[in-house]
């Protein structure tokens, strides 16, 4: 998630790793009909660019952009031919993200123009780190590198993160989410992400967020919720999803005004022994690379490195 001006201070919490949402890929190939083929859920996964034109020899040809109404969809056409299509999603933190489908470099450039031109706005796009020939069609649209995330994998093992001897402050009760007023915990995620990098001004839409959360990633067992017992406030939350690849850390944080009282650390104990019971042995998640104390945090618990991803950003003019 975007960054907004550098990390949460070093008191901020013991640790405040982000998600990158589960997004609905829309996949347009190879329906011809100006509408989206069926969606499916799971993390954006992006093809590497084979830039045809340049290994046969060939000059690009000017392409023709339309947006196919009145879905958020633009498609790239060389003469009959699909050259590549970009679809755009408003997030909850009032930024447009882009998802290009293409195999073509030289789609990129036109299909972002139609974009800022319909929009008016900041345009966002998210790559792995490793997709070298993406990267450098973006550059060629006008993207830039706004920031960068590490993914990390994070062992369960109490051996291991210490985490068995972490224990929630006196005062502070946890509750599953599944057990947890939905609009406080709604308010609570908003509050928690504008120190998040990447998440900043982040509102969720009532409906959005209740199937959001209870979706079929949802895990009551560990999605919990830290309660200050004397006010019955929610002070914090450690959420970890379930998916066929494993579980993924989701979210850990506390309210600026619990944190270094080791709330974060106890709710991952908990969170972490009922994975461990299940035999699963590792966590993944992300994080800002700027996020200095998320990722000691992370790595005090045995986290290693294993990837990342880079935001990139095509600013509005004026």
């Amino acid at each position: 998630m975007p960054d907004g001006g550098g990390h949460p201070p070093c008191g901020a919490l013991a640790a405040q790793v982000h998600e990158r949402r589960v997004r609905r890929v829309k996949r347009a190939y190879p329906r011809d009909d100006g509408s989206l083929g069926p969606s499916h859920l799971g993390i954006i996964a992006r093809a590497r660019i084979t830039p045809l034109l340049a290994s046969q020899g060939m000059a690009p040809a000017a392409l023709a952009v339309s947006r196919m109404r009145p879905a958020l969809t633009w498609r790239a056409l060389d003469g009959d031919l699909v050259a590549g299509e970009v679809s755009a999603r408003l997030r909850p933190d009032d930024r447009w993200f882009l998802y290009f489908d293409t195999w073509r470099a030289d789609a990129y450039p036109p299909l972002a123009d139609a974009v800022a031109h319909d929009l008016s706005r900041d345009l966002y796009v998210t790559l792995e780190d490793a997709e070298y020939d993406a990267l450098d069609a973006c550059a060629q649209a006008g993207f830039a590198v706004h920031r960068r995330e590490s993914y990390y994998r994070i062992p369960t093992d109490p051996a291991v993160t210490r985490l068995a001897r972490a224990v929630l402050p006196a005062g502070v009760d946890v509750l599953s989410a599944a057990d947890a007023d939905i609009t406080r915990l709604r308010l609570l995620d908003d509050a928690l992400r504008q120190d998040v990098p990447g998440s900043e001004g982040w509102r969720w839409d009532a409906e959005e967020f209740h199937t959001e959360t209870f979706s079929p990633f949802f895990d009551p067992a560990t999605y919990l919720v830290a309660v200050d017992r004397a006010s019955g406030e929610y002070v914090g939350l450690v959420r970890i999803w379930r998916s066929r690849a494993g579980p993924r850390l989701g979210l850990i944080a506390t309210l600026a005004q619990y944190r270094r009282r080791g709330i974060a650390r106890a709710l991952l104990g908990r969170a972490f022994a009922v994975l461990a019971a299940r035999a699963e042995t590792s966590v993944v998640g992300e994080v800002d690379d700027t996020n200095v104390a998320s990722v000691s945090l992370l790595t005090g618990l045995g986290a290693r490195r294993y990837g990342g991803n880079v935001e990139l950003i095509r600013r509005q003019p004026g």
